[in-house]
């Protein structure tokens, strides 16, 4: 049976399933417009094509490049192994030269201070001859003690930083678990706030104008490099001044600092009574001052 359907053209005769045409093209397996399936077709054809024509090269071209790359890795790793041997020799031969120049430098420090003890025996004697020069031995003892100039002895509080603890025997450890120049700066003016009369660090005396910085993982004071731990001496004039020393510096913004450091990061921080310290002194200061007509 067929249904009739008036056209443009006039009328128009259609099967009565016609509108099934879509199911039947579902079951038949043809789900594409003709239109797409041709488009399909035409881009496969010319893939094969493609293939045809390039394919023996596009082959021959990935193992290649694969053999380049290997080649370079090969390459880079020959040079950097050759490098090797050069590079540890040129640092063992950088060490051993600050070495020799470090221990050449505390020789001369040496004969430095045995000179300048032997310049105030001199001027000492010389002195006190006169009692002008009695007074004037008496204000440059007290200008060189102000200026860290001469050797300072007596009861000292000792405060003591190291680093962490290190997880190997040369692993560094994070660098948050380590001591930095601020924190001795920090501690080193706080002692000073308590009323310190002189202070060193590992032995060396600090003055008015020492200056405490990194130089990459070293801790330099007046450009000399220190070791851990740090040990930092502040010696008062008597056992009582002393006593007043600590009570003043307990509690205090650089105290509390210290000991977050080591709750928090695990640095030592160990706090002792030393009842006779010893800190030799800085040597002469280099004159700074200003002059009328000076401009900054």
């Amino acid at each position: 049976m067929t249904q009739r359907r008036e056209g443009r053209e006039g009328p128009e005769w259609r099967r009565p399933d016609a509108s099934m045409s879509l199911l039947s093209d579902l079951f038949a397996g043809k789900v594409l417009d003709p239109g797409y399936a041709e488009a399909a077709a035409r881009r496969e054809a010319a893939g094969k094509d493609r293939a045809a024509r390039h394919g023996p090269l596009a082959r021959s071209g990935v193992p290649l490049v694969l053999i380049l790359v290997g080649l370079l890795i090969v390459v880079a790793g020959a040079e950097v192994r050759r490098g090797e041997p050069a590079a540890a020799e040129q640092r063992s031969r950088l060490v051993a030269e600050i070495r020799a120049r470090t221990a050449r430098t505390d020789e001369l420090q040496r004969r430095l201070d045995t000179l300048r003890e032997d310049t105030q025996r001199r001027r000492a004697s010389a002195l006190a001859r006169s009692a002008a020069g009695r007074r004037a031995r008496h204000g440059l003892a007290a200008a060189a003690a102000s200026a860290a100039a001469t050797d300072v002895a007596g009861p000292a509080l000792i405060l003591t930083l190291d680093d962490a603890p290190r997880p190997g025997a040369g692993d560094r450890g994070p660098a948050e678990d380590r001591v930095y120049d601020q924190d001795l700066q920090v501690l080193v003016n706080g002692l000073w706030a308590a009323g310190a009369t002189a202070i060193g660090i590992n032995g060396q005396r600090l003055t008015p104008t020492t200056a405490i910085r990194t130089a990459g993982e070293a801790i330099l004071v007046d450009y000399r490099p220190l070791g851990t731990p740090y040990e930092v001496t502040a010696i008062t004039a008597s056992g009582r001044s002393r006593a007043r020393l600590r009570e003043a510096f307990e509690g205090s913004a650089a105290d509390r600092r210290a000991l977050l450091l080591r709750e928090r990061y695990g640095i030592r921080y160990d706090v002792r009574a030393g009842d006779r310290a010893r800190l030799p002194g800085a040597g002469t200061l280099g004159p700074r001052y200003a002059r009328e007509g000076d401009r900054p």
